[in-house]
């Protein structure tokens, strides 16, 4: 019924734009038609004029009042990069779209049909062909070329005192691993993969640097401020795409392919509710690419802490091969032998 209703009111709209341009015709043959074109034409230029002044107060005051409002100033080393960039490329776009958009609907406007002025007819001139072909080549060039040069800085060799996070994908959900006190990550193999076992990701537990790497799904990751890290980024089933707005980052999770890329946090959530005035603020890890139905549930929170908060948050933290592993858990032998003596004891 929904979809009848719609298509009614769809058939509805076009007969009554029709009947309108109708009506319009057989009113500007009553008129003349000549007249009523040069009525229309004059009514369409001071239209078009009005749109220019109407269209650029409304940008003015779209800038204004969003500026700076959306996601704030950026909270990474390489966001700051990546917003002088951004500025760079909308200040020389705006000229551009001023100068050309004024000259557009003030053209269209003072040289609107008249029986006074005769078209001159102007087809070609190399010079001006050359000018408005050579000037924007060279001004994306330098733009592309700053483009090219960030994107490998953030996706080139991380700082050697980088902490290590793997960023997992998969519909609809975010999972994190981070390397233990070796600061490696364990192997993993997609074929081992099993959460009945209690192995998400596919570790190979035959690997020793995979007994101490910590696990975490359905919680925020967790970053130390001021320090660089190195997201390894991978998915489980489809194209994802890791989304860092606060930081100015992105990069797409591909099954099968890592991918990867480093910053480094400059401010603490804290500093970020207290900068913001939101005492709801979070940092966001959003899906930026279309993964299916469940695409726009798929979002996950950072914590940016200091190193000490950091360090305590760990602590409390099991490996996943212990998790995986009973058995082999220190902690639940002590608790044999204990249960061992007491039973002796009686």
């Amino acid at each position: 019924m929904q979809t009848f209703f719609i298509v009614a009111i769809l058939v509805l709209g076009f007969l009554i734009t029709f009947q309108i341009a109708k009506a319009s015709e057989y009113v500007a043959v009553l008129r003349g038609i000549e007249k009523a074109r040069k009525q229309t034409n004059k009514i369409n230029g001071f239209m078009l004029l009005s749109f220019l002044i109407l269209g650029l107060i409304g940008v003015w005051y779209c800038n204004k009042k969003l500026s700076g409002k959306i996601l704030g100033a950026p909270a990474s080393d390489h966001g700051v990069l990546v917003d002088r960039m951004l500025y760079v490329t909308l200040a020389i776009t705006f000229i551009v779209f001023i100068i050309t958009q004024i000259a557009l609907f003030w053209f269209a406007y003072k040289y609107q049909e008249s029986d006074k002025r005769k078209a001159f007819y102007y087809p070609h001139n190399n010079k001006l062909e050359l000018i408005w072909t050579v000037i924007p080549a060279i001004t994306l060039t330098v733009l592309v070329g700053f483009g090219i040069f960030y994107w490998f800085k953030i996706t080139g060799n991380a700082p050697k005192n980088s902490m290590v996070v793997e960023v997992v994908g998969s519909q609809f959900k975010w999972e994190f691993r981070y390397p233990g006190t070796d600061g490696v990550l364990g192997k993993k193999y997609f074929k081992k993969i099993n959460d009945a076992e209690s192995n998400p990701l596919g570790q190979l537990w035959e690997d020793p640097a995979n007994h101490d790497d910590i696990y975490v799904s359905g919680e925020s990751m967790h970053l130390v401020v001021n320090k660089p890290v190195h997201l390894v980024i991978g998915s489980k089933d489809v194209i994802h795409d890791v989304g860092l707005a606060h930081f100015r980052m992105k990069m797409d999770a591909v099954p099968g392919t890592p991918t990867s890329m480093w910053f480094t946090p400059t401010k603490t959530t804290k500093q970020m509710i207290e900068e913001t005035g939101n005492p709801d603020f979070v940092y966001e890890i959003s899906c930026d690419q279309m993964c299916g139905k469940g695409h726009w549930s798929m979002r996950g929170t950072i914590v940016v802490e200091t190193q000490e908060e950091f360090d305590a948050w760990m602590v409390a933290k099991k490996p996943q091969y212990l998790v995986a592993n009973p058995s082999m858990d220190p902690a639940n032998k002590t608790d044999s032998v204990t249960t061992v003596a007491a039973v002796v004891q009686q």
